[in-house]
């Protein structure tokens, strides 16, 4: 993989970081963040079909050896849903 080229711990895509969407346990506190802070990554397509299999397979935990909550997927589907202007994803 080139520099600043990221994965997606879903579908696996590969593309540059600024076209995925990043969450990050904090190395500090454990606390899970999206798009700030240092510490372990992981990556998303901008997709809520990406969001919903990283939560059906639990693929966010393992990726970042951390349970994941339910408020943290649906903070990055409203992201999702603020990116590309989408009122109902469904």
């Amino acid at each position: 993989m080139e520099p600043n080229f990221r994965r997606c711990v879903s579908c696996r895509v590969v593309a540059h970081k600024n076209q995925l969407l990043r969450v990050v346990k904090e190395h500090s506190t454990g606390k899970l963040e999206v798009d700030r802070g240092m510490g372990r990554s992981a990556y998303l397509c901008w997709s809520f079909d990406c969001i919903h299999q990283a939560q059906k397979k639990k693929r966010l935990e393992r990726a970042l050896r951390s349970p994941v909550s339910p408020d943290l997927y649906q903070v990055l589907e409203k992201n999702v849903r603020e990116r590309l202007g989408v009122l109902n994803p469904r």
